[in-house]
């Protein structure tokens, strides 16, 4: 029941959308830009530079890389509301990304594990299309003809992503159970909060490089997005191409993303900064910032 509980949450993402929303994705093509590079760029080469940095152990190492090459997650985009951030920039970068996710992560799968697992690109991709393509664009085209079907789910959509990701995580944590219990797998503690960390700070000022010119707000999301991604996806295509054991660390990974990315976003929200966080710590900081 993995593939239809990861179709619920998709499903919820493409009940929010509509045409306007890509229409806007045009008219905003940089911050998009930006999110895509972080997310399908940046954060690949985290994962393998972290992975193979920490000596993981090849029972875990695929499915860890694959978790690095999906798509952003949807609780990013409460995070983002949390943070005080764009959260339409935030639901327009988590649903294009999904989408993409259907091309881009085989490929990249492909490219940076292919040689330690085999790796069926065409038919993972084919996976993704059915599991995420498909309920996305049910739901895009229920929110464009069906408003009054649209009003009647929309409400409980919430509980039923929630009851849905639940689920995911606890599969693959339950079913290897012995392998999280052994010294390998308490070995994933530290390279999964690792990459997560590292994801929201490269997410954060990779926006703030001064060419880019993006606001507070925008690089607040951004970062939320690429410390945030889509690990259920990623446990459902470790299971179905990897190997059971290559779902744990995806499913180690929801887990801390959502700690780790709902504790930042209260951060911003209760009106904290980075820029003043690290001023109190080093003096010299500030003036850096303003000359």
């Amino acid at each position: 029941m993995y593939a239809p509980a990861l179709g619920g949450i998709m499903l919820s993402i493409g009940i929010r959308l509509s045409i306007d929303d890509f229409a806007l994705a045009m008219k905003r093509p940089l911050p998009l830009s930006v999110g895509f590079i972080a997310q399908y760029v940046l954060k690949p080469v985290l994962g393998v530079f972290i992975a193979k940095a920490l000596g993981m152990s090849q029972m875990f190492y695929a499915g860890f890389v694959l978790t690095s090459c999906v798509a952003g997650a949807q609780l990013s985009s409460y995070a983002s509301f949390l943070s005080k951030g764009d959260v339409a920039l935030s639901i327009l970068l988590t649903s294009s990304s999904t989408i993409a996710s259907v091309l881009v992560t085989p490929l990249l799968t492909g490219l940076l594990i292919g040689s330690v697992v085999p790796v069926d690109a065409v038919a993972m991709s084919k996976s993704i299309l059915q599991v995420v393509l498909v309920p996305v664009s049910l739901g895009l085209v229920l929110n464009t003809y069906a408003k009054p079907v649209v009003n009647l789910i929309q409400p409980v959509m919430p509980f039923v992503a929630m009851v849905c990701t639940s689920l995911c995580i606890g599969s693959p944590l339950a079913i290897n159970r012995t392998q999280i219990l052994s010294p390998e797998g308490l070995g994933l503690v530290l390279p999964v909060l690792t990459f997560h960390a590292v994801a929201f700070t490269v997410g954060y000022w990779v926006s703030r490089i001064p060419a880019f010119g993006q606001s507070e707000e925008v690089s607040r999301t951004i970062s939320l997005c690429t410390g945030m991604q889509s690990s259920t996806l990623a446990g459902l295509l470790a299971s179905q191409f990897l190997g059971s054991s290559q779902a744990v660390p995806p499913a180690c990974s929801v887990v801390a993303m959502a700690i780790m990315g709902l504790c930042l976003a209260s951060f911003w929200g209760s009106g904290c900064r980075i820029r003043n966080l690290l001023s109190s710590f080093i003096p010299q900081f500030s003036s850096i910032v303003e000359a």
